[in-house]
């Protein structure tokens, strides 16, 4: 299985100030405990959303606000892609993670192709399968 673990936004993150070095550290020395354990695919930090755009889709148009955001429960800072047996298993290795007081972190299941049974028909399957290996070699 995997999972997305989602760094909540801070007020800290969202003005842009940036870890320090004891913290840069500390999440090296994590990250490379995961990947050492075969579990992280991927993992980054996240720009403000001052940096960023939302789009927002009505009919066929697509309107775009620019950043930055007002600081909510969904704005993300960071996450991780992680390969794990269980949601639990998440949840033991991301009790280490060397976050300050006050950090939010979410996680969630990503789809797999079993999940949408015959929705994803064999033609969709190869499809994605297609745009997988794709995306690997770039």
């Amino acid at each position: 299985m995997r999972f997305m673990v989602i760094v909540k936004a801070t007020k800290d993150t969202e003005a842009g100030v940036m870890p320090s070095t004891e913290m840069l550290a500390a999440m090296g020395k994590f990250n490379a405990e995961l990947v050492e354990a075969g579990m992280m695919e991927a993992g980054e930090g996240l720009h403000p959303t001052a940096r960023g755009a939302r789009l927002d889709y009505a009919d066929s148009e697509a309107a775009v606000t620019r950043g930055p955001f007002a600081l909510t429960a969904d704005t993300v800072a960071g996450f991780w892609l992680i390969k794990a047996k269980s949601l639990d298993e998440v949840i033991t290795w991301m009790k280490r993670a060397p976050f300050e007081a006050g950090a939010r972190i979410e996680i969630r299941q990503v789809f797999s192709a079993e999940d949408f049974g015959e929705a994803l028909t064999p033609e969709l399957r190869a499809q994605e399968e297609e745009l997988r290996a794709k995306s690997a070699k770039n």
